[in-house]
């Protein structure tokens, strides 16, 4: 199976929808779910320094940013969370027999905006708008106390 092939299977919609309900299962507005696929040629894959043959099992590699909400310092919720990854990962990619690695930055949340605006507190009723509209909306306190940005 060539990657392109199997990258076009895994690409799809369903793939997709499960990301984004990890997400949002847990109070997120589904715009903060952002999926992009990039497929490689393969002559542009090594790993271990090798080349990747074109008849090994596609190579998929994931990475994951997360921003709206910090993981509590703790090897149980660590676990939880590379699960719930697991689980999503699983028919789309893991069963079809893909050779697949993925990781996930926390990235600061201080320096994340959104069309200028400071994304509200997780669970603040600003944030509970920002799911209901599924958008960014203006609120008290989207901007620091310099006002708003130059954006």
């Amino acid at each position: 199976m060539s990657s392109f092939i199997a990258l076009t299977q895994f690409t799809n919609q369903a793939f997709v929808q499960a990301i984004t309900e990890n997400y949002t299962s847990v109070g997120l507005p589904a715009f903060y779910v952002v999926v992009q696929f990039h497929q490689l040629d393969p002559a542009n894959v090594f790993v271990g320094g090798h080349l990747r043959p074109e008849t090994a099992r596609p190579f998929v590699r994931i990475v994951i940013a997360h921003i709206a909400i910090r993981l509590p310092d703790t090897d149980a919720a660590y676990d939880r969370a590379a699960s719930k990854i697991d689980r999503v990962l699983k028919p789309h990619v893991l069963d079809k027999g893909y050779d697949v690695e993925y990781h996930v930055d926390e990235t600061e949340r201080r320096m994340w905006k959104i069309n200028g605006l400071i994304p509200p507190p997780w669970k603040s009723e600003a944030e509970l708008l920002w799911v209901r509209e599924n958008r960014p909306v203006l609120y008290e306190g989207a901007f620091s106390e310099g006002g708003r940005t130059s954006l």
